[in-house]
């Protein structure tokens, strides 16, 4: 097992960078299956043609797509994570499973950078 890398300048100590890495993963897990749902709640408004979908779906994720941002903004401070890096971050949570996708990679990335 190698030894963990060193921080960079003006890293988050070790627990808060968990506790942030923790509300990323819960949050990019959550905004990809209400994104799903939002691909389907438009496709049976616009494709099935079907009277009186449920139009709350896409409030839900709007909301939960915030919170992602928040969560995802607060981690990329604590990781120092360079802008260009936190915008791809920011917006893999717009393309449905793109999101889970880059989540796994990125905790992955940090998980052996910090020794979480």
């Amino acid at each position: 097992m190698s030894a963990p890398k060193t921080e960079p300048t003006g890293a988050a100590p070790v627990e808060k960078i968990r506790q942030a890495l923790n509300l990323y993963r819960v949050l990019a897990w959550t905004t990809g299956v209400w994104l799903i749902a939002l691909c389907y709640e438009m496709y049976v408004k616009y494709i099935m043609h079907v009277d009186n979908p449920p139009n709350w779906i896409g409030v839900v994720h709007g909301w939960v797509y915030f919170a992602y941002l928040l969560a995802t903004a607060s981690l990329a401070v604590k990781v120092r994570w360079p802008i260009g890096k936190t915008i791809g971050v920011l917006l893999a949570g717009t393309i449905p499973l793109v999101g889970i996708v880059v989540e796994h990679f990125q905790t992955q990335e940090i998980k052996e950078r910090f020794a979480v």
